[in-house]
């Protein structure tokens, strides 16, 4: 049965190029387009699409209030079209926030022909996307204290001390901590991170996003968190209280010196159809790090990060991956499973306890 997809977007431009490059897909039905939420309301109420197609930048009714109406009342899975200009990337953001499954970039000029040249990715995302389960805006749990402590427990341990320049100072970081994830990991992300101490081990992540969005999300994720989390730039050291997120378009890679743990950014071929790739995080881990890493595997489509998994599994590595209740898509996870690569499999709400416990093990 044909995927049945709804376009609301106030661009006549926009609706006509997607109706014509969506018609020749013989697994894609367009049940109809919109100009705005408004008109599109009712009409999807009606009849209900599999993925919604959602602009966010609209006249009236914007798209993300009409998002957050929808997910209240009955969740669509929704895939963003965004434009890359600041605004619109943030509040794509807050999109992603409040439940839509993936973000597509559009730019401001040249919008047809960039809307023909990424037509396969596309039209893999809104198949991707209706085969996901959508969650209204997930509500962050309180930082954990302490390792083993409950998040109602004593006060955190202290931050640590901060250089004149602003800058942490060196802690040797012994085993770093690495996550992959795609669809719906943004969500799982911010549930992680913001429960997790400023002291926390140094973590790596490669989440699946498009280029320069990035750098605004870990923006936001910065404003939320106790630890210091920023995009990934060649040569950052990763140590106790950071989190660094490798940038849209390129791989981010690990590689030790002098008992640090340091980011490589490289550009290079998408590795599993994607760039950045899981496997290129996790394979680095393994190849610089062994067994004194733990490595995460969360919600997304597809098996990127599931070959890496495995290869720090066999070498001793201590492996999760993010349980099929708690996913909005359980591909990544469910491959990791499969090739024998994981260690537990747990609820995304256990997950922050899960790398104190690792950390307080030393």
């Amino acid at each position: 049965m044909a995927i049945k997809v709804y376009v609301v977007d106030d661009s006549a431009v926009v609706r006509q190029t997607l109706m014509h490059l969506l018609s020749g897909d013989p697994e894609i039905e367009l049940m109809g387009s919109a100009p705005n939420p408004l008109i599109a309301g009712p009409a999807i109420r009606k009849n209900r699409p599999d993925v919604l197609l959602l602009d966010i930048e609209m006249p009236g009714m914007d798209g993300l209030t009409f998002l957050r109406q929808v997910m209240a009342e009955s969740p669509i899975p929704t895939v963003i079209c965004s434009t890359l200009s600041t605004h619109g990337g943030a509040v794509a953001l807050e999109a992603l926030a409040a439940g839509a499954v993936a973000v597509v970039a559009k730019p401001r000029l040249g919008l047809k022909q960039f809307l023909e040249d990424s037509r396969r990715e596309l039209v893999q995302t809104l198949k991707s996307a209706a085969r996901s389960r959508p969650r209204a805006g997930l509500v962050a749990g309180p930082r954990l204290a302490s390792q083993g402590a409950t998040a109602a427990a004593a006060p955190s341990r202290p931050l640590p001390s901060r250089s004149a320049d602003g800058g942490l100072h060196a802690l040797a970081v012994n085993k770093p901590v690495v996550i992959g994830s795609s669809t719906g990991g943004t969500q799982a992300l911010e549930l992680v991170l913001t429960a997790l101490p400023g002291d926390a081990p140094g973590i790596a992540i490669t989440q699946h996003m498009p280029e320069k969005f990035t750098a605004m999300y870990a923006e936001r994720l910065n404003g939320l968190c106790a630890m210091n989390v920023r995009e990934a730039k060649n040569g950052d050291r990763l140590e106790r209280g950071v989190v660094l997120i490798a940038p849209g378009g390129r791989h981010l890679q690990l590689r030790k010196a002098g008992g640090q743990y340091f980011a490589v950014v490289i550009d290079g071929p998408p590795v599993n159809r994607h760039k950045p790739s899981v496997d290129v995080l996790f394979r680095s881990a393994a190849d610089c790090a062994g067994r004194d890493v733990l490595a995460i595997i969360l919600t997304g489509m597809g098996d990127d990060g599931a070959r890496g998994m495995k290869q720090l599994h066999d070498l001793g590595a201590r492996t999760i991956a993010q349980d099929e209740a708690s996913c909005v898509v359980f591909g990544m996870p469910k491959e990791a499973i499969a090739l024998g690569a994981v260690d537990d499999v747990m609820s995304i709400n256990q997950v922050a306890r899960a790398i104190l416990a690792f950390d307080a093990r030393g």
